[in-house]
């Protein structure tokens, strides 16, 4: 079943026959699908609580039909909240660059879309925690220890999408007031038509930041000699 642009039982799938073995490509996999679904749509917090909550649910549901003991699956299951976790970076640093280009432009901070996509951002990893507890509240009771050890390990450490998050929201207001204090005016005409279109532009980057990265990916390695 394909939902949200998700392919939802090759993902069960892949977590029901994993072994214990396959956590790396098992996180890769969910990253793959978390991003894939991201650029098919604009990026909103709405859109990304959808992604989020239909991938946990398939991780969950396929970690739920696998034989392996419980510490395994637990082990499979801090790998699907890895991958969420670096397709959800990816998307801070999406938003990250879209609204340095729209700052640098000489936009405020107090302007109602770039309050609204600060906030949003700041909202990322507790949209993110949100979703774990959800799949975790909807699993069958065989995953209720291991769902509790990752949630419990995921909010202690806390995440690299707060920790991007963080930072992305001190850089952009430093940016800012480095603006105001050299008297950048906003730039009406052009800054105005970004903000109105944030979410979309937010895709865009995205998309390129997933190409090069899939580019980069697929490259030979540098041969060597000896």
């Amino acid at each position: 079943m394909i939902k949200h642009g998700i392919d939802q039982e090759a993902l069960i799938t892949q977590f029901s026959q994993a072994s214990a073995k396959q956590g790396e490509a098992i996180r890769k996999a969910v990253t793959e699908a978390t991003l894939k679904a991201l650029q098919g749509r604009e990026l909103s917090l709405k859109n990304i609580k959808q992604v989020l909550n239909t991938i946990a649910k398939a991780a969950s549901t396929g970690a739920a039909g696998s034989a392996l003991p419980a510490a395994d699956v637990e082990g499979l299951l801090t790998k699907a909240v890895a991958g969420m976790d670096a397709a959800l970076e990816k998307a801070v640093q999406a938003n990250r660059k879209a609204l340095q280009q729209i700052i640098d432009q000489g936009a405020d901070v107090r302007e109602t879309q770039v309050k609204k996509a600060l906030a949003d951002i700041e909202k990322m990893e507790d949209t993110l925690f949100a979703a774990l507890r959800k799949a975790a509240d909807g699993a069958q009771a065989s995953l209720e220890g291991p769902w509790a050890q990752v949630l419990k390990a995921t909010q202690g450490k806390g995440t690299g999408t707060g920790a991007q998050a963080s930072a992305t929201i001190t850089e952009l207001m430093d940016s800012a007031q480095s603006n105001l204090r050299r008297g950048r005016a906003l730039g009406m005409s052009a800054s105005q038509a970004m903000l109105d279109s944030y979410s979309t532009l937010v895709s865009g980057v995205l998309i390129g930041m997933s190409e090069a990265l899939a580019q980069a990916g697929a490259a030979p390695a540098p041969s060597r000699r000896k």
